[in-house]
Order: C-alpha cells, then structure tokens, then sequence
C-alpha cells in the first residue's frame, strides 16, 4: 500500500494497491480527487509500477497524468466512479416517490485517508461542503477499502467470499439525518471500459445461505471483451445491506439493482480516471451507469438507526463463487441419506421375514 506515491500533502487523497504474482501483477488506485473513485488496472508484469504527474494530476486538465510502467505490460484496465447519493420517499401522490435534491460526491470535502498497512484497509470519511440543510451536521459518508494477499471470506455480513485477485469496498452512511419520513437511499456509480470490452449486471441464486442467513441472490457487473465469454473483471454483491456497526441478521436493509445503462457524458468523473484514459475517456470509451438502492417500502432500518452499511467486492477474472460448504453437505447427506437408509434397511427385514415365513413348511407337488 502506498498513500500518495511523491506527495508529501494531506490535502488529497490517492491510495495506491499493488499485489505482485510471479508473472504479473494487479494495481489499485484509489482516489476522492474529484468523485471518489478506483483504477483497476492488470498488468503482465511483476516489475510494473505506478507512475503519478502530481502538477498535472491537480491541474484543470489532467489527462495523462497517471500511468503504468512499462505501458505495453497493461492487458487490461477499468474504473469505478461513485457519482451521487440520492435520497427519496414514498409521497402521498400520484407521482409515487419524492426525490430531494442529489448529494453529488465530487463536491464532497473528504478527510484525510486513515490507514491500516497491518490489517491492509483504510477508511475515506467525507460530508457535503455546502450542507445548508444540516443532514451531516451529526453523520458522515465514507467509503471503507480492505485488500487481501490470500482467499477467504470475509469475518462480517454479508461475509463475502474473495480472492487475492480482488479487494472489498464498504459504503458506509452513519448519523445522516433524513430529509423524509421513511427516507431511502440510492447511491449511484459509474463503469469505464476501454475499447473491447462490455459490462452487462447478472444475477445468480443459491440455496447456500449459510454465511449469509435468508440471502439467496447474488449480483455480479462483469466486464467482458467482445465475442468472448471470458470475465476481464467484476464487482460482486449480495441482495443486501445492513443498518448496524456489527451487523446480524435482523439488521438486514433490503438492497436492490437498477438495471444498467449507457451513461451521458455529463456525469462527474474523478481526476484520476481522467488522469489515465485521457482524451479516450469521451470517445472510444464505454462509460455505463448503475444505481443501487437500500430501504425496504418505508425504509424503517435506516429511520431508526440512523447505519447504513453496503459491500461490494471488486476484481480481475472471474468472481468467487460460493460452493456448499461441508457443513451444509452432511445436513443434506443426512437429510437425504436418513429416510433412504431406512427404506433399505425396511425392504431387507421384509425379506428376511417372509423368507422364515415359508421356510417352516414342506413344499406340496
């Protein structure tokens, strides 16, 4: 981990991620310069390093001030832009839903990054520079990154299983007082691909909700090239966030996914993402939008306790993928195996019977 690679200032916020394999290597840059972001970027090999034009990075026009050494190691690259949080009721009118006016997260005013280089995570804490209406007077929004050198699952809900191929992110809404009675949330982010590459939102259900109680859906936004059902790179949640700081099942805030669509222009982008695909950003690449919303209909989790906690896994390749563990095989093999045992067991004593049955006679012509 690397915070702000030839820097020496606080005033912003770049986080940079190596994970180094023996024939290649994985880089994530995370930033709040501009809407909170995160590069993704894979190259083929294990000596490539970041490289950062301070100067042009903080400049008006930072194209070009982010890039890989040695370019013609990346194979692939992608980024992550969270643009806005929206917050909206259910109205007692034919409309439906009231919206209140968006929280564009490029004109938030973020916190210096706190970091962990032990337990690899880190914590970007931030609130409106103009909050007329006093909604942070009391709370915060913060993104919470924590990176893996090994697969595993994840030690709180959702528990989400990962790999060392890919990090976690949690968004995290505390203390933000609602502008509504039942308030909801929706926070929307935006994908960039380069030229060959396509996003498309599925979702998966399991009967294993073992780690994650009653949850039985899964969504993945993969990025995949052209005429290729191979996985470039993902981000992978469950149906579900939670309204507490130690989060149990009782706690859950249902979670859904609007579907994906082609993004405009006008959409803020973060410095760094500018910074890296340069003029292609506008033109050859394909930039697409996703909104994720929390709140059951009247939105009472988040009314009461005032937490708002969502992760999101995101990573190269294929996501993981959640198997029967060996607990929830011997339960079915149990289950399944008890009544089969006694049918057998049944059908063998009958036999047996009926064979001393006849056995204590002689046979007539």
């Amino acid at each position: 981990m690397e915070y702000n690679p030839g820097w020496n200032s606080s005033s912003v916020n770049l986080l940079h991620v190596r994970a180094l394999g023996p024939e290649d290597s994985l880089h994530y840059v995370w930033s709040s310069i501009g809407a909170p972001s995160v590069l993704l970027v894979a190259t083929s090999s294990p000596s490539s390093a970041l490289r950062v034009n301070w100067t042009q990075l903080l400049s008006p026009n930072p194209a070009g001030a982010v890039w890989i050494e040695p370019p013609d190691s990346v194979v692939y690259a992608t980024a992550v832009v969270f643009t806005k949080l929206f917050e909206f009721s259910q109205a007692r009118n034919p409309s439906g839903e009231l919206f209140y006016p968006a929280y564009d997260l490029s004109e938030f005013s973020w916190d210096s990054l706190s970091l962990n280089r032990t337990a690899l995570t880190a914590e970007l804490r931030g609130a409106p520079a103009t909050d007329p209406g006093g909604a942070f007077a009391n709370g915060s929004l913060a993104f919470r990154l924590t990176a893996y050198a090994s697969p595993g699952r994840s030690g709180r809900l959702p528990r989400l299983l990962h790999s060392a191929e890919s990090s976690q992110l949690e968004f995290l809404l505390a203390g933000v007082a609602p502008r509504g009675n039942g308030s909801r949330f929706l926070l929307e982010l935006a994908t960039v691909e380069a030229p060959g590459a396509a996003r498309s939102l599925r979702s998966h259900r399991s009967i294993d909700d073992e780690y994650t109680p009653s949850i039985f859906q899964v969504l993945s936004l993969l990025a995949q090239p052209h005429n290729s059902s191979s996985v470039l790179g993902f981000l992978q949640w469950k149906a579900t966030a939670y309204g507490s700081p130690s989060p149990r099942r009782e706690d859950g805030i249902q979670c859904r996914a609007g579907g994906l669509q082609v993004a405009s222009g006008t959409l803020p982008m973060a410095s760094v993402v500018q910074a890296y695909f340069g003029e292609s950003l506008g033109s050859s690449c394909t930039i697409n939008a996703l909104n994720v919303s929390f709140g059951g209909e009247e939105g009472e989790v988040y009314q009461e306790k005032r937490y708002l906690s969502w992760s999101v896994l995101l990573g190269f390749g294929e996501p993981p993928r959640d198997t029967f563990s060996p607990l929830v095989i011997s339960i079915a093999a149990v289950a399944l195996g008890t009544p089969l045992a006694m049918l057998l067991l049944g059908s063998c004593l009958l036999l047996l019977a009926r064979r001393r049955r006849y056995s204590e006679y002689e046979p007539i012509n």
